[in-house]
C-alpha cells in the first residue's frame, strides 16, 4: 500500500483501521446484510473482496457485483453485525464507507500483488 493510500485507508492513531461497506440483499436473496471489505483480497489477483455476513460468515465476492445486486444497508440495519466484527475475535476498527472508492480497490489490487 502506497503512504498515500496507507494514510487514508490504512492506518491511524488507534492502529489499523479497516474499510467495510455495509449492503442488503434483496429479499428474494434472505435479506440478509454483507459486510464487504474493498481494501481485504480474497484471490490472489485481487478481483474478489472478503466478505461476511452471519449466515455464511467470512468469503470472497465480487465487490462491484455485490454493490449492484445489493442496497445501501442504513445504520440499523448493520448495527448488530458491525457489532460482532468489532467484538473478538475478529475485533475490527471499522470505517463505513457508502461505496467503493478507487482507491480502496486499488489498495486491494496492491495487497493481492504483494502477497
Amino acid at each position: 500500500m502506497t503512504k498515500a493510500l496507507k494514510r487514508r485507508y490504512g492506518k491511524s492513531e488507534g492502529g489499523d483501521i479497516t474499510p467495510v461497506i455495509f449492503r442488503v440483499w434483496p429479499k428474494s436473496e434472505g435479506g440478509d446484510v454483507i459486510a464487504l471489505f474493498p481494501t481485504i483480497p480474497y484471490d490472489r489477483r485481487g478481483y474478489e473482496c472478503q466478505s461476511y455476513q452471519h449466515v455464511g460468515q467470512h468469503g470472497g465476492a465480487d465487490c462491484a457485483g455485490v454493490i449492484r445486486r445489493t442496497r445501501a444497508a442504513k445504520p440499523e440495519e448493520y448495527a448488530a453485525l458491525k457489532r460482532e466484527l468489532e467484538s473478538p475475535p475478529f475485533e475490527y476498527k471499522l470505517k463505513v464507507y457508502a461505496r467503493e472508492a478507487r482507491g480502496l480497490r486499488e489498495a486491494r489490487m496492491k495487497a493481492a500483488r504483494e502477497s
